[in-house]
């Protein structure tokens, strides 16, 4: 779809596409060491210098053709597909070259090696949960993924119950729980989980003609330290992401790979942000040395970029015309509670700004054209896991009538507020741990369950729903959908997963799901964009950095056709 793409880039961009008009090919058979194709496979060429990635797939044949669009020149060359040994080779690509290459690819044998080359959901499925009790998966996966995986490379070292306890205690601190029973059992049954031993599950993962038709884009993001959401500008085309550890924002360039980075300004802020203010708990030694903080981010009316800066608790504002933080928006405390980490951020139709606040139980309404800020405190309710509150989480604004709704992760419960009145009605939610949510243009909404791996379609009249399991590539190992977004152009709604190394689509008419393998190990991605022509974007960004194959975040778009 490279002639689409043209029409929708600045002239500067066609400029250096232009340049890379002539991109080099590579193709050929990819086979196993018996002599049989290999479906399904992913051949990634890289530039190690520019930080770029392309991938494709092999077909049902064995067969690939490469054709780059960005890079050329010398080469890093990885072939990878379950339960084969990663081919890695160095080649020269020129420009208008075309290379054939054939690929032989060795069988893993030993029961370690397939076992570390598994996705963390096929480690995190040997904890013994306890149906019905507070170690039941649905709570685990809730309680234990929300920010990072368990069982990849970096969670799964074998580790004893007193050194699980440790560490479970602060991460039930920084949620607000110090229930030592509770830190106690999960010690355990993670101690015993994770024995060194190799697991026994064998997922499939089947090959998929339309799977194989994407390519997927790599950009490497090299001084980042969080780049939480990644959101694709309708003006520019340029993709700004918030670094929320970083302190930053990112505006990355798809056509040249090259990314410029805009440090949040701190004067006035204090170190550590509102938390360290207030002298709270603190959140852990990388949210100590933020001040902003950036998180979720969106494109406004004006252009500009409106950003939750959730350790200094402001609506931060950056000018793309200027390439300059503007002054922010403070916001107030609620009636119950101070205000606390502003999570996730939308527009509606009229111009103010719709924002969660993850960890004081309210929405915020901003109005940017008279400054003024509302806090709408949300009804009382108890929580269903380790947080200490309930975590309204993602919001959207419904296209037909204005209303907000919102999710709150561990209430299991989605609500709606009267964007004239303010007046507030909740709902159980028909999935639990809804997450992030969004409407369709014909105003269905769609909410993702990430206790469960299921997304759920909701007609808000009436509060009709339908539940759509995800794929699962070994019985009874969930995936975990995080967030997801509906493509405007063909309605299909792509699902971000933090615990399979896959991206989701799902073609609602056709009830059909289509899973894209993702070229890391250790893939935590978050929310989705989508660019003018097509593509799919999102960032990958596990915290620490370090559970990412290769220790570096990254922005991955997929060209699905």
């Amino acid at each position: 779809m490279q002639h689409r793409r043209l029409r929708y880039l600045p002239l500067a961009l066609l400029a250096v596409l232009g340049a890379g008009a002539e991109a080099g090919t590579l193709s050929g058979v990819v086979r196993s060491d018996s002599g049989r194709p290999v479906a399904g496979a992913l051949v990634t060429l890289t530039d190690p210098a520019r930080g770029i990635g392309e991938s494709v797939y092999t077909g049902a044949s064995g067969r690939y053709r490469l054709q780059t669009r960005y890079i050329s020149g010398a080469l890093q060359l990885r072939v990878r597909q379950p339960y084969f040994r990663d081919v890695q080779q160095e080649l020269q690509l020129g420009s208008g070259q075309r290379l054939r290459h054939d690929l032989r690819m060795p069988a893993m044998t030993a029961a370690a090696e397939i076992s570390d080359s598994l996705p963390a959901a096929y480690h995190f499925g040997r904890i013994a949960f306890e149906a019905g009790t507070p170690f039941a998966r649905e709570h685990f996966q809730r309680d234990c993924l929300t920010c990072h995986q368990v069982g990849n490379a970096l969670t799964r070292i074998r580790r004893d119950a007193a050194s699980w306890e440790d560490t479970i205690e602060r991460m039930h601190r920084y949620l607000g729980n110090f229930d030592a029973g509770l830190r106690g059992r999960r010690a355990a049954l993670l101690a015993a989980a994770f024995d060194g031993s190799p697991v026994g599950v064998r997922p499939v993962f089947p090959f998929d003609a339309v799977a194989a038709k994407a390519r997927i884009t790599q950009y490497r993001l090299d001084t980042a330290v969080l780049p939480h959401d990644a959101e694709i500008s309708t003006t520019d085309g340029l993709v700004y992401i918030a670094d929320q550890f970083g302190d930053q924002l990112i505006v990355t360039d798809r056509a040249t790979g090259q990314s410029r980075y805009f440090p949040v300004p701190v004067e006035g802020l204090n170190r550590g942000g509102k938390y360290a203010r207030l002298g709270l708990p603190s959140l852990g030694a990388a949210a100590e040395a933020v001040y902003g903080g950036p998180h979720s981010l969106v494109q406004g009316p004006d252009n500009r970029w409106y950003t939750t800066n959730t350790f200094a608790t402001e609506i931060g504002v950056f000018n793309p015309r200027t390439w300059s933080w503007e002054q922010s928006y403070a916001i107030p405390d609620g009636q119950r509670l101070p205000s606390l980490y502003p999570h996730t951020i939308r527009f509606d139709q009229g111009g103010k700004v719709w924002f969660t606040l993850a960890f004081s139980e309210q929405v915020g309404r901003l109005d940017p054209v008279t400054r003024k800020v509302d806090v709408i405190d949300l009804p009382p309710r108890q929580s269903l896991g380790v947080a200490g509150g309930t975590v309204p989480y993602g919001i959207d604004v419904d296209p037909q009538d204005g209303s907000v709704w919102y999710a709150r992760l561990w209430a299991d419960r989605i609500g709606r507020i009267d964007p004239v009145t303010l007046a507030v009605t909740e709902f159980d939610s028909p999935v639990k741990g809804p997450r992030r949510l969004r409407f369709d243009r014909q105003g269905t909404l769609w909410v993702t369950g990430y206790s469960e791996g299921v997304i759920a379609e909701v007609q808000t009249p009436g509060l009709e729903s339908r539940v759509h399991r995800m794929p699962e590539f070994a019985a009874g190992h969930r995936p975990a959908a995080y967030a997801l977004a509906v493509d405007p152009k063909t309605s299909h709604v792509w699902v971000n997963e933090t615990m399979t190394d896959h991206l989701y689509r799902f073609d609602p008419q056709r009830e059909r799901w289509t899973a894209y393998a993702l070229p890391l190990r250790g893939t935590y991605t978050r929310e989705i964009s989508f660019t003018a022509d097509g593509e799919v974007c999102t960032s990958n960004n596990p915290f620490p950095v370090a559970a990412l194959e290769g220790g570096v975040a990254e922005l991955i778009c997929i060209d699905p056709d």
